[in-house]
């Protein structure tokens, strides 16, 4: 398995500390879906706002996985997140406890027209 990148969560609340270890929060999300993923955003989910892409310019392709590490300084653990893909449709999860998973691998089945994210 490729490794895409790493992202950073860059974010205002998130800067507090940018010399603190990694945040319990961080987890790799492997893209199982059959098409490419071009944006990945996080949001707290007491937050109305979603945070920057954490892929910055980067892309995930399908079959391809991407560490998202977390600057120290948000102690939060319940998360949403969002996927773009390549082609603008979007799929969105809510209420992820990063602090209890090391993994999030996403899936799409096209005849069905379902996505669905399994934690580990």
């Amino acid at each position: 398995m490729k490794i895409v990148g790493k992202a950073l969560l860059v974010g205002a609340c998130l800067l507090w500390s940018a010399s603190a270890q990694a945040g319990a929060q961080d987890f790799q999300l492997l893209n199982e879906t059959g098409y490419q993923i071009d944006y990945v955003y996080l949001s707290a989910v007491d937050e109305q706002d979603w945070e920057e892409d954490v892929m910055g310019e980067d892309a995930l392709p399908t079959g391809e996985a991407v560490d998202i590490e977390f600057a120290g300084g948000d102690d939060r653990c319940l998360w949403d997140l969002k996927a773009i893909y390549n082609d603008g449709d979007e799929a969105v999860w809510g209420g992820i406890d990063l602090c209890r998973i090391a993994r999030i691998t996403l899936y799409y089945n096209s005849s069905e027209a379902r996505t669905w994210a399994v934690t580990e």
